[in-house]
């Protein structure tokens, strides 16, 4: 008989699974993790108030840093980020017409001024919307008619991508906007209190869909409240149970981009906790290496391809990487062998892996703590407050452990909507606030999740994710190409890499190297075509849907070009 316990609920008493957190009644798991105090939502907060309500008094009473920036070897004093959130939000105030509820548009490459806009502005209610500088002028004119943003935030190397807004472009790198920084430290100026209710928008975060056009995530005050407070309160928790003192000058390098839902919330989450926040503009693997050295990094989040890049490499033996203790991997599974090879290069450093999506404001499992990270091939057990099911997608039953299915998450990190497309929302969030991630996955009997494939066709390259019908769509205006199909190469380095197979039209002479040059002028480099293969026809179902596993096979037993 299974050892059960009882867990009282607002109505009826449910039987829940200690070990699994299986509910056999709702045929829901339930998160293991200890219950985390959250502000009731009536209360009027932002997540910058919330965030710097956290920061430990000695971080900001001291000369403690915040914010390093790798490139120009740049520091931030939590003293200093508190006088530049306070004299930059009274400079929006009096110097723009930005109100809450307008949506910024944000584009730019990691520095200590990314920051202290993102908690500027939330601060007054005025919605975020990062992106990728790197976005093509196509990309960017979809982005802009989705979120439509009154004003952007930018670099003098971007901004003439940006078309004309309402409120104009203000330069991160100009005299302008640095004096929007300190000319209110004198206190010449007061703020004017914004009240931020937590269901407000907060932030609008991209994310590719299959429909081959990216959707605008709404994430509210309350989603990222949620979200820093689980972070924030359970490792005080476990460094409690285990008796150990908290780290003193923890530092964490960026490498993941902070305009995406991982590198945005790990950016949040460390400053809440006091920790030191070293980011590069521009990634370069030994400049990561150099940095670790450098500024004694212990943590980094990363994505599987570093880890293999770690595990791999000559060069990392000519740097110390001695105060490098954990890496918190992210956006894709690690295998047993690659966490097997850099654990007996690295012994020292511990990996925890975790499973999120933007629509789940990047948190729904993680592994919490050595014994957890040797479950491999795990993501890690359910994050707290939050439900889960395992839905067969044929017949829509819930499932039990040891099943699988689509993953379904429900809590309170879940998204609101998906901006200005509430087909793509009601597909993905179901009257009773589930949310249908895509994802092929089990959990076991002791509650860990497993992710086994993807139910949605994205291609994931490195941190990124690239729809294939964004691709598709691309190579179908070739005028040489009468039909086309893109999918998931496996690539050691990357995970995942874009492969084409095309159908030339009569008479055409196309080759691979033109196939990717047509593309690669259209697109951001993470969705570059790398692989290409020629056919005389692409299998498609009878309804017209392209029958992607028969191209994966063949794409494994037969040559192409690649890039």
């Amino acid at each position: 008989m299974a050892n059960t316990q009882t867990r009282p609920n607002t109505t009826t008493t449910t039987t829940i699974d200690p070990n699994s957190g299986f509910n056999p009644h709702s045929r829901t798991f339930h998160s293991l993790r200890p219950n985390i105090s959250l502000p009731p939502p009536s209360l009027p907060l932002s997540i910058t108030e919330y965030t710097l309500s956290l920061i430990p008094p000695a971080a900001t009473a001291g000369v403690t840093t915040a914010l390093i920036d790798v490139g120009a070897d740049i520091r931030l004093s939590y003293s200093v980020l508190l006088r530049r959130i306070k004299s930059l939000s009274i400079s929006i105030q009096t110097l723009t017409p930005l109100k809450k509820g307008h949506v910024a548009l944000i584009l730019t490459p990691p520095s200590v001024h990314v920051p202290v806009l993102y908690l500027s502005l939330l601060s007054l209610g005025i919605v975020i919307s990062p992106a990728n500088p790197l976005s093509s002028p196509a990309e960017l004119t979809h982005l802009i008619q989705l979120v439509n943003p009154k004003i952007a935030f930018t670099t003098s190397k971007t901004a003439a991508k940006i078309p004309k807004l309402p409120f104009g472009t203000v330069l991160l790198d100009s005299p302008e906007f640095l004096s929007m920084l300190e000319n209110n430290e004198s206190g010449a100026s007061e703020l004017e209190r914004v009240e931020v209710s937590q269901s407000d928008p907060a932030a609008i975060l991209f994310s590719s869909g299959t429909t081959g056009r990216v959707k605008g995530v709404l994430l509210t005050h309350r989603n990222l409240i949620a979200l820093i407070g689980g972070f924030y309160q359970l490792k005080h928790m476990t460094a409690a149970q285990e008796e150990s003192p908290e780290e003193e000058n923890w530092s964490a390098l960026v490498t993941v981009p902070v305009f995406h839902v991982f590198g945005f919330f790990m950016l949040i989450r460390g400053l809440a906790s006091g920790e030191t926040m070293v980011l590069m503009e521009r990634f370069d693997f030994e400049g990561m290496l150099r940095a670790v050295e450098k500024y004694k990094i212990s943590y980094m989040p990363v994505s599987p391809p570093l880890v293999v890049a770690l595990t791999k490499s000559e060069v990392a033996k000519k740097y110390d990487l001695s105060s490098l203790q954990l890496l918190g991997s992210g956006g894709a599974p690690l295998g047993k062998e690659v966490v097997e090879s850099f654990n007996s290069k690295f012994p020292n450093v511990e990996i925890v892996e975790g499973y999120g999506l933007t629509e789940s404001s990047g948190g729904a499992a993680r592994m919490i703590g050595p014994d957890e990270a040797k479950r491999h091939g795990s993501v890690g057990r359910l994050a707290e407050h939050m439900e889960a099911k395992i839905v067969d997608p044929i017949t829509g039953e819930s499932l039990p452990p040891g099943h699988r299915g689509e993953l379904w998450l429900r809590g309170p990190t879940i998204m609101k909507c998906y901006v200005g497309n509430e087909e793509a929302t009601a597909q993905t969030l179901d009257s009773e606030g589930w949310l249908k991630t895509g994802d092929l996955c089990y959990f076991d009997s002791d509650g860990f999740l497993y992710i086994v494939d993807r139910l949605k066709e994205l291609i994931k390259y490195k941190a990124y994710q690239v729809p294939p019908a964004e691709l598709e769509n691309i190579l179908h205006n070739h005028p040489e190409i009468a039909d086309a199909a893109v999918i998931p190469y496996p690539d050691e380095e990357a995970g995942e890499i874009p492969m084409a197979f095309i159908v030339r039209k009569p008479g055409s002479n196309i080759n691979a190297a033109q196939v990717m040059e047509f593309v690669a002028k259209q697109v951001s480099p993470y969705k570059k075509i790398r692989r290409v293969s020629f056919v005389n026809s692409i299998p498609k179902s009878p309804a017209g849907k392209i029958l992607r596993r028969q191209l994966v096979d063949l794409a494994l037993t037969s040559g192409s070009s690649k890039l």
